[in-house]
């Protein structure tokens, strides 16, 4: 099953997710639960069925199973149920490999199986809460409420990197100093920029790294929040008679994100006459080079991967040197 053909239109606010399920070993009583949850269409490449694995030297987690090749690539293999806290799989007839891309690597996780795909709304898509997170070790990043059960949201990018920790997103050695260093547009003393992002530790990490180079951040938790500020700053923008370089310079956007997504939130932004002038970068774990038109397709005037954070700062300053006609 491959996912060509199913992706939408960007901008749209609208998104396909994979929904699958995984079933718990049967309790005392001989009941199994089963839970269902969901994976965005825009991060699987393919779902196939359960491949010959070959165990590696060296487990770097209980629930990686192996590798298997596919194609010519050696792919490692997830048990997701284990990774979930749920026990060993048992492999069935039923029992799937989702095959992703994301972070600019490909892994694969085992689960159950496949149900359908669903086509939603972002704002259909709730943010967890606070008693959710807990119990979930934060590795659900939405919800989705159907009449006859609720679907989770993995976040897939934390399970990578709780899997190998040198995946996860980091500021590297030394590289605050060189931040700290950027090259600045000349003959501009303040900075400000809008941070959108669903994920607190991610939204902090770049909020901090920003406020080092100099710059006053505003951070929201999705795309509706950010728009909703932006129309603040226009308005405001209007009623003093300044340009709206003055309120904000740079806006920086995750893609996945409950109620409005990145490629919406940026869509809307191009699409404004006084906004537009206002570059924008998109920083997502689905900026891919199969997905790449995505965000050109609404004008994104840059797209970083996560986890490379590093960039951000130096691309930031050359837009808005780019943007409002001032040196470096």
């Amino acid at each position: 099953m491959s996912q060509t053909n199913i992706l939408l239109e960007s901008g749209t606010n609208e998104l396909e997710l994979v929904e699958f399920y995984i079933d718990e070993k049967p309790d005392a009583s001989g009941q199994t639960y089963r839970g269902y949850y969901g994976v965005n269409v825009a991060k699987v490449l393919e779902i196939i069925r359960m491949p010959a694995v070959t165990q590696l030297p060296e487990i770097p987690h209980p629930s990686v199973m192996g590798a298997f090749n596919l194609r010519s690539r050696i792919i490692p293999l997830v048990d997701l149920s284990l990774w979930l806290g749920k026990g060993v799989s048992e492999v069935k007839d039923s029992t799937k490999v989702i095959v992703s891309e994301f972070n600019r690597m490909i892994s694969a996780f085992m689960v159950s199986g496949v149900t359908r795909i669903h086509r939603l709304s972002w704002t259909q898509v709730e943010a967890p809460g606070r008693h959710l997170n807990e119990y979930s070790g934060n590795s659900v990043t939405g919800v989705v409420r159907f009449e006859d059960r609720i679907l989770l949201v993995l976040d897939m990018e934390k399970i990578v990197a709780d899997l190998n920790p040198g995946l996860a997103m980091k500021l590297e050695e030394g590289a605050m100093a060189s931040i700290e260093e950027a090259k600045r547009p000349a003959k501009k003393e303040h900075f400000r920029a809008l941070i959108a992002d669903d994920s607190t530790s991610i939204r902090r990490m770049i909020g901090s790294m920003l406020e080092k180079a100099g710059f006053e951040v505003t951070q929201t938790v999705n795309g509706q929040e950010a728009w909703d500020t932006l129309m603040d700053l226009k308005r405001r923008s209007a009623e003093e008679g300044k340009p709206l370089s003055e309120f904000v310079d740079i806006m920086v956007s995750d893609i996945e994100m409950p109620v409005m997504d990145g490629h919406n939130l940026t869509k809307r932004v191009k699409d404004d006459p006084v906004l537009k002038e206002m570059p924008v970068i998109l920083f997502s774990s689905l900026i891919t080079d199969r997905l790449r038109h995505k965000g050109e397709s609404v004008g994104a005037d840059e797209q970083i991967s996560k986890p490379n954070i590093t960039e951000l700062t130096k691309r930031a300053f050359e837009l808005i040197a780019q943007h409002q006609n001032i040196e470096l």
